[in-house]
């Protein structure tokens, strides 16, 4: 059994997570991951996450972009509240608010001509 070790306590509705992705196979680094995001997402509440409201998760999203959090950050803590939402506390309402960032646009890179591939394969050869 794959168990996920932090400082804080173990609570029921924490162990019913850890259960829950034990279950489903995830790997131990994403189990942390989820553990991590919604206990960051509890602590910017104030209280549990199974009491937050779709408006309290809103208002963590624009606070994540605010802050300047970076979109790998702001989809981990996406994945981690939908499963948290949809599959430990079987609340779809509340992880259907929740938006991860666009993805970004690939980075086309420049082939080049052969003019310019021979060009460059003259220049190494005459330096060398």
């Amino acid at each position: 059994m794959a168990t996920i070790s932090t400082t804080a306590p173990v609570t029921p509705l924490r162990q019913r997570m850890q259960h829950d992705m034990m279950m489903r196979g995830l790997l131990p680094r994403t189990q942390d991951q989820y553990i991590r995001h919604v206990r960051r997402f509890a602590a910017y509440l104030g209280r549990p996450p199974d009491a937050a409201t779709s408006e309290d998760l809103r208002n963590f999203q624009i606070q994540q972009h605010e802050s300047g959090a970076s979109a790998g950050t702001i989809n981990g803590a996406v994945s981690a509240l939908r499963f948290f939402y949809t599959v430990t506390l079987r609340r779809r309402d509340l992880a259907r608010g929740l938006v991860a960032p666009p993805p970004r646009p690939d980075n086309v890179r420049e082939v080049l001509s052969v003019e310019d591939a021979a060009r460059l394969t003259r220049q190494e050869q005459v330096t060398f």
